[in-house]
């Protein structure tokens, strides 16, 4: 898994035959410059949806955040809200965060054909309570309530769990535990699957450096030099030249 935001890389995406794509919160981030994920709305996730299911023609699964207070107000406000992603994007799942006290909407949704992908562990829309964005899961009593939250999840019917920024042994503990898939960031190869922030691996975000990003580029420094080299080109007359003139 990995993220995808706009039709463009998604088509690139679905061509190298990523799993699934996640249309993230995160968009919150790396798209519209904010510091946390929870000003972006659900507006804001269907527009983006929309454009990664237009790309993904051959392959690639598309699951949409529900992002902050699209659930979290009733069960009946998140389905009704997961409904919408449904009809008006064509993805195949949502997801959402939290364990045992979002089951009763997760299961809601299940019942009635909504594929549900789940997530614990550093859930970014609680960054208000936690106050940081540390590893969770450390403690023998968060440990426990991760593993308590992942059967409850599955009890619930969610066909995948993502798990983000917990220690590997506990992840692949859980992994163990569960009958359908763990998707890990931050959470040791002995999940399932994974997924990366496609900003992250592909290095345009040159201020994150956690130690679970491997960066299969440095395509910031490219496009920055293509930027530049286009500018001269214009700036000396060298662009467009007479081969590229009609």
């Amino acid at each position: 898994m990995l993220t995808a935001y706009d039709f463009t890389f998604a088509r690139l995406l679905d061509e190298a035959e990523i799993d699934m794509l996640l249309v993230g919160d995160s968009l919150s981030n790396v798209i519209q410059g904010n510091d946390t994920t929870l000003p972006v709305t659900l507006d804001e996730m269907i527009y983006h949806t929309k454009a990664v299911v237009k790309g993904t023609k051959e392959y690639s699964m598309v699951v949409c955040d529900l992002p902050f207070m699209s659930y979290q107000t009733s069960d009946k406000d998140g389905f009704r809200n997961a409904g919408r992603v449904m009809k008006e994007t064509g993805a195949g799942a949502v997801k959402l965060e939290g364990g045992e006290r979002v089951c009763a909407t997760v299961k809601l949704m299940t019942d009635n054909g909504i594929p549900v992908c789940g997530h614990l562990g550093l859930t970014p829309q609680s960054i208000n309570q936690f106050g940081t964005y540390r590893t969770r899961g450390t403690t023998p009593e968060e440990a426990n309530k991760i593993k308590q939250d992942a059967l409850a999840l599955q009890d619930a019917g969610v066909f995948a769990i993502v798990l983000e920024k917990i220690p590997a042994a506990l992840a692949a503990e859980v992994t163990k535990m569960l009958k359908v898939a763990t998707i890990g960031i931050g959470a040791g190869n002995g999940c399932d699957g994974q997924v990366l922030v496609l900003h992250d691996m592909l290095g345009l975000n040159e201020e994150f450096h956690p130690r679970f990003v491997r960066k299969y580029l440095k395509l910031a420094e490219e496009v920055r030099e293509a930027f530049k080299m286009y500018g001269d080109d214009v700036r000396s007359g060298n662009f467009p030249n007479k081969d590229e003139s009609y």
